[in-house]
């Protein structure tokens, strides 16, 4: 961290704290996202090796870009590229909703960095505003790729963990507990994602996972079961 001169926090999760940075000696404002002491937690270590190889991976434009990596006194610190501001900012801004030429220009790049990352095999199963970066030239970028994971086939025995993606954007199979899910997930997050942007309110605020599961039903009536 000695090359980077610190200008504040700009965002704190479960694993770390995301800092905002300035290169000493190029002057390039960064964001440094700087995990919790990762060798005493199992979690962390495992979220943070995981995001560091799948971003490793994969470039797009509309994905974040993770420019540098580096393990200091039991620390992982992963540095990626600036970006303004996020999607929750602007709905904060714009409590009923987003114009409908703004909701059009961004959900098509959302669409862009979500098929991306499946056609790579990828699922980022924590898709929502606060994880869609939005730039100044209002070019959209999805990050936080820690509970992202590559899909194996379900053919192939393949269990997956039911507790990811934050319960308002969480589709229905992850509600009940099903371990053998994929990019729908992504899907149902998405289109929860286009709803806010256009009402400027969540369609599925639950306050628990039963009460998300009720206001599923209140909206569509009874959830599909397959024996």
């Amino acid at each position: 961290m000695e090359r980077y001169e610190s200008l504040g926090p700009v965002g704190e999760g479960s694993y770390g704290t995301v800092l905002k940075c300035r290169h000493r000696d190029t002057g390039r404002i960064v964001a440094i996202k700087k995990f919790m002491d990762s060798d005493d937690d199992k979690t962390v270590k495992k979220i943070a090796h995981r995001e560091i190889k799948l971003l490793r991976q994969l470039r797009h434009e509309n994905l974040v870009n993770l420019l540098e990596v580096w393990k200091r006194r039991r620390r992982w610190y992963l540095v990626f590229e600036f970006v303004e501001r996020t999607l929750l900012d602007d709905l904060e801004q714009n409590p009923s909703g987003l114009e409908i030429n703004t909701c059009r220009q961004y959900l098509y790049q959302i669409l862009r960095a979500a098929a991306f990352c499946h056609q790579q095999n990828i699922i980022h199963r924590d898709i929502k505003p606060e994880n869609i970066l939005i730039s100044q030239d209002s070019v959209v970028k999805l990050c936080d790729f820690g509970f992202a994971r590559t899909v194996a086939s379900i053919s192939e025995g393949s269990v997956l963990t039911d507790y990811v993606a934050t319960r308002w954007y969480r589709a229905p199979e992850l509600l009940v507990g099903d371990i053998k899910y994929g990019k729908p997930v992504d899907v149902w997050a998405l289109g929860c994602v286009l709803l806010e942007m256009l009402t400027g309110q969540p369609l599925f605020p639950g306050d628990s996972d039963l009460d998300q599961i009720y206001q599923i039903i209140r909206c569509f009536g009874k959830l599909f079961t397959q024996l």
